[in-house]
């Protein structure tokens, strides 16, 4: 393949080192989407003939039909993908096959495979994590109701719903898919025709090939087109704060289905047993999606890190760019899947998430708030009046709302009777009806307000 330059072949340690085929395989098809339009491009542009246009056509389907039905063979002499196909090529039509490689490079190549690869892995994504959306709605509306306590630093806070909680992970994923169609948006241009850095003397149709791979207008500078990887860096990012999502989602499932919780029996598809103690039910996909985010965010730092040094254009460096992001695609996609069929599938135990926000004090700032506007307490009195009435129903073992009137006066005089009717977790999660609060009919607006976006209907 490098022609007459070398007077020795490289040797075998050069040959493994060198070699990409082993993954860039993956990218087959790509390579032939893209070889397809340069053929065509360069036939209507007449740089090489109708017929040699139409053979080679003809030929990368034949290669495709055989990559499909037996797989890419691997052989390290041929480097990567595009050799491999290129050999293939020339082997079925002849010498037409070398016209292919006019007015192109294997850096505008591989970059324009690449990009397309990470295209598609998007789209990909995205579908996921809509159905993902679409199983957090669905629980979500059925829970708009059910009570649990809210947490910060996993202490009960106040009580929320757990329609509340779960359209929190929604609004998650919304910004994840929103940041996956910026980075699609951003790298969907070709930089096919720029060659190896310098572009090609040869009159070629640029649009025409960007228009054939879907791609909105070509590349501007054909420096930055071969040695640009922030599309990649990109797809890593998003990917990266996505599975943090994921993971904390996961966590909070494999917290809740321990028994001194108990807020969710999860799916037996998705749990595992033990190897030795039989009553053992493990959320191994959870904790599995809670570890493969580290990975993913290793693949990030992993290009980062690849890419922080090298000088324009094109450095053979840029060859470990695949590896993280085909780690990574694969990865994100088996958590997005496990955590929709866990969301989807999973029961909730509403009885004990009720308890548990009963017992847990939750309804205090209720309390507080109702000092202040019943009785005109300043707050930070009335958040000391409240501490010491928590502190007594702490020290008798009961829930707030259980201490009597006499209890809570003999704590301060100015608390009134009505003062029960802000005290059930009912009348709490009620009360927080601003925008975006845990009140149910805010939960149930935002609910129809994603089942809207997600064309899901009334």
């Amino acid at each position: 393949m490098w022609g007459g330059r070398f007077a020795e072949g490289p040797s075998s340690i050069m040959r493994e080192i060198n070699a990409s085929i082993p993954f860039d395989k993956a990218l087959w098809r790509q390579d032939i989407a893209a070889s397809k339009a340069h053929a065509a491009m360069l036939g209507a542009c007449g740089i090489v003939s109708a017929d040699d246009a139409k053979a080679i056509e003809a030929g990368l389907n034949e290669v495709a039909a055989e990559y499909e039905a037996d797989g890419v063979p691997e052989d390290w002499a041929l480097e990567d993908i595009h050799m491999t196909t290129e050999s293939r090529l020339a082997e079925l039509i002849g010498p037409a096959a070398g016209r292919l490689h006019t007015a192109r490079s294997r850096n505008d190549q591989v970059a324009t495979d690449f990009r397309l690869w990470v295209r598609d892995a998007i789209d990909q994504v995205d579908a996921g994590l809509e159905a993902l959306q679409r199983a957090l709605v669905t629980r979500a509306a059925e829970h708009a109701d059910s009570i649990m306590p809210g947490f910060t630093h996993l202490q009960t806070a106040q009580p929320v719903t757990l329609g509340h909680h779960l359209m929190a992970y929604y609004e998650m994923i919304r910004r994840d898919r929103s940041r996956f169609a910026d980075a699609r948006k951003r790298s969907n241009e070709s930089p096919l025709g720029s060659a190896a850095l310098a572009g090609t003397g040869f009159p070629i149709d640029r649009e025409m090939t960007a228009q054939a791979l879907g791609f909105d207008k070509p590349t501007a500078n054909s420096l930055d087109s071969v040695s640009d990887r922030d599309f990649a860096l990109d797809y890593l990012m998003s990917a990266a704060q996505c599975s943090l999502h994921l993971s904390r989602l996961a966590e909070e499932f494999i917290i809740w289905a321990s028994q001194p919780f108990s807020f969710v029996r999860l799916p037996d598809s998705l749990s595992t047993g033990s190897s030795i103690m039989p009553q053992k039910k493990n959320p191994d996909a959870a904790e599995l999606v809670r570890g493969h985010a580290g990975r993913i965010v290793g693949t990030a730092v992993s290009l980062m890190v690849t890419m922080k040094g090298l000088p324009l254009a094109y450095s053979k460096d840029m060859q470990d760019d695949k590896p993280p992001v085909f780690e990574a695609a694969n990865l994100l996609g088996l958590s997005v899947a496990a955590m929709t069929g866990m969301v989807a599938e999973a029961h909730f135990r509403t009885d004990r998430m009720r308890q548990a926000a009963e017992l847990g004090y939750a309804t205090a700032t209720d309390l507080a708030d109702w000092l202040v506007r019943q009785a005109g307490i300043p707050f930070r009195e009335a958040h000391h009046i409240t501490g010491a009435a928590v502190k007594l129903a702490e020290s008798r073992g009961i829930a707030l709302e259980a201490l009597s009137l006499a209890d809570l006066q003999d704590i301060d005089g100015r608390i009134g009777e009505g003062v029960y009717a802000a005290l059930s977790v009912e009348a709490s999660v009620a009360a927080r009806a601003s925008h975006g609060g845990t009140a149910p009919a805010e939960v149930r607006k935002r609910i129809a307000e994603a089942r809207e976006a997600l064309g899901m209907g009334g």
